[in-house]
């Protein structure tokens, strides 16, 4: 199974158109099973702007794309257009896998929270499926970053619900929101984030990119996992090399 994990296109803003067609281009050529969206697909959350994402994203080939809300697709009452050009779900399923999307954005907030009732919704899910390759989506994230500054945005909650992953034993946590690429290995689960798509704001790694994650289909105990940070227009680079390199620089 193929996955393409992008986040946080900003149409509108400071949008790279340039960056977003080569990708678009790419990820077609690897026909992958579903592209995952952990959110910010509008700047401001414009009627213009989603009208652009709508038919962009449309130019995406794959079985399943699968959008998360992010805070800015939030602003100026963007997630009731939001609802209107991407339905959302929260439960998705591709081959061997479950994909839970949580919602964490607040309306004209930068900073997210998952909150009770979904907290208790994600547990019943991933509780229902162990034998699975059980992966989360959300736009905020749950764990700092490094090269991002001072820390303000992470979730509210973060506290319960990585209790809730320890709990339940996701296989892989998808996140977005500061555009910085980064993999934590965490108690034994990833967290993996994603970089900017085609928003020229980066951090700590300053070209646009996605992430590409390859998984053996045999089950969340015995599958194996192979992700790759992909620089638009440029090789796949392998996380471990991007960390060690930074850890060197600090």
């Amino acid at each position: 199974m193929l996955i393409a994990h992008i986040s946080d296109l900003h149409f509108g803003g400071n949008f790279n158109r340039e960056a977003f067609y080569r990708a678009v281009d790419e990820i077609n050529k690897l026909s992958p099973d579903a592209v995952i969206v952990t959110g910010d697909i509008s700047h401001e959350g414009l009627v213009n702007e989603f009208e652009e994402a709508k038919r962009e994203l449309s130019k995406i080939k794959c079985r399943k794309l699968i959008i998360c809300s992010g805070n800015h697709d939030y602003r100026n009452t963007g997630y009731l257009l939001l609802k209107k050009f991407f339905p959302l779900k929260q439960k998705y399923e591709i081959g061997n896998a479950v994909i839970a999307m949580l919602k964490t954005a607040k309306a004209d907030r930068d900073d997210g929270a998952v909150g009770y009732k979904q907290m208790k919704w994600l547990n019943k899910v991933l509780s229902q499926n162990k034998e699975k390759i059980k992966i989360v989506a959300m736009h905020h994230h749950v764990i700092p970053i490094p090269d991002t500054g001072m820390e303000q945005h992470i979730v509210a909650d973060a506290g319960d619900l990585l209790l809730a992953f320890k709990k339940t034993k996701p296989t892989l946590v998808l996140c977005g929101h500061r555009h910085r690429p980064w993999l934590w290995k965490f108690e034994d689960f990833l967290i993996l984030h994603a970089g900017s798509l085609s928003d020229r704001r980066l951090r700590g790694f300053f070209r646009n990119s996605y992430n590409l994650i390859e998984i053996d289909e045999k089950g969340n105990k015995s599958g194996k996992i192979k992700i790759n940070l992909k620089p638009v227009g440029e090789a796949a680079i392998n996380f471990d090399k991007l960390i060690n390199e930074r850890i060197k620089v600090f």
